[in-house]
């Protein structure tokens, strides 16, 4: 019970952080449309893109508590991979977009209210701040939240670039001072989306963890007392936390050693490795396809 009202609780922040960052989007396009600054309105579509992974970690919270079942029989973790790709090709898009907007508006310059930009800036700085309070602690334990966190972060760093920008048009009338803060904006998105979805991509496509050498894992295993050989490594993620791997093992004693063995393999990989989900198959030398050690 205590897991669930926790879970609810923290459910009810990240509802919060997206209403506060949807409303703040709302406020921050139509201050851009009015003041005519291209760079409020690039921060406002990076703030929409963060409510809309707030909202992916929130549905991926609900759907990940569902058990396995006859169809999902891992589960659904994955849900929230599925999600995540989805929002960084959309958050690529917009800072391409919004590349392609700026240099546009470079050659075809408007008048920009300096004033409307500082003030709405200056909220939303407010805004990205309370947002990142509410999901602080909640990132230290999820990495999605954690991602969610670190983008409510880049959005007040964000927030604090367009001010800059609106405070060189008043005070010197450089209207080119928001093109230029929107293409840092659009490249900042542009590399975090990027970046991000390399790791996405090597989930869906059941790679190795980043961290993990199969050459390492494989050695390990062999160094254990009575196996003498590994083949068939196969390691894997079902999500950002859970891991999975498959091997098989040469045991040259028989099948009395099975059972130690297979618990001093799954010990090892699970605090060495951290992999909780193993199948081990333990195979005689004699049986076709065994190897010999470190093969």
């Amino acid at each position: 019970m205590h897991d669930h009202h926790e879970g609810d609780s923290s459910d009810s922040r990240l509802v919060v952080a997206v209403l506060v960052n949807v409303l703040l989007t709302i406020v921050q396009v139509v201050g851009g449309v009015v003041s005519g600054s291209l760079s409020l309105v690039a921060d406002a579509l990076h703030n929409l893109s963060d409510a809309g992974a707030l909202i992916v970690a929130l549905v991926a919270r609900r759907i990940a508590r569902r058990p396995p079942d006859r169809l999902r029989t891992f589960g659904y973790r994955r849900a929230e991979v599925i999600g995540a790709l989805i929002n960084l090709t959309t958050l690529v898009i917009v800072g391409i977009y919004l590349i392609y907007e700026a240099v546009a508006r470079y050659f075809d310059p408007q008048p920009i209210d300096g004033w409307i930009v500082v003030w709405v800036a200056g909220g939303a700085l407010v805004v990205d701040t309370v947002t990142a309070v509410l999901t602080f602690t909640l990132s230290r334990n999820n990495l999605n939240i954690r991602a969610a966190f670190v983008h409510n972060v880049s959005d007040a760093l964000a927030s604090v670039a367009v001010i800059v920008a609106g405070s060189l048009t008043i005070l010197f009338g450089w209207s080119w001072a928001d093109v230029v803060a929107t293409l840092l904006i659009s490249a900042y998105v542009l590399v975090q989306g990027v970046s991000m979805m390399r790791g996405v991509v090597r989930i869906l496509m059941e790679g190795v963890p980043p961290d993990l050498s199969i050459e390492e894992v494989a050695s390990a295993l062999a160094s254990l007392e009575g196996v003498a050989g590994v083949h068939h490594v196969h390691v894997w993620q079902f999500d950002e936390e859970h891991r999975a791997m498959e091997a098989h093992l040469v045991v040259p004693g028989g099948a009395s050693d099975f059972v130690p063995i297979k618990q001093a393999a799954r010990t090892l990989l699970e605090e060495r490795f951290r992999i909780s989900h193993t199948t081990l198959e333990l195979e005689l030398p004699s049986e076709e396809g065994a190897c010999v050690r470190g093969c």
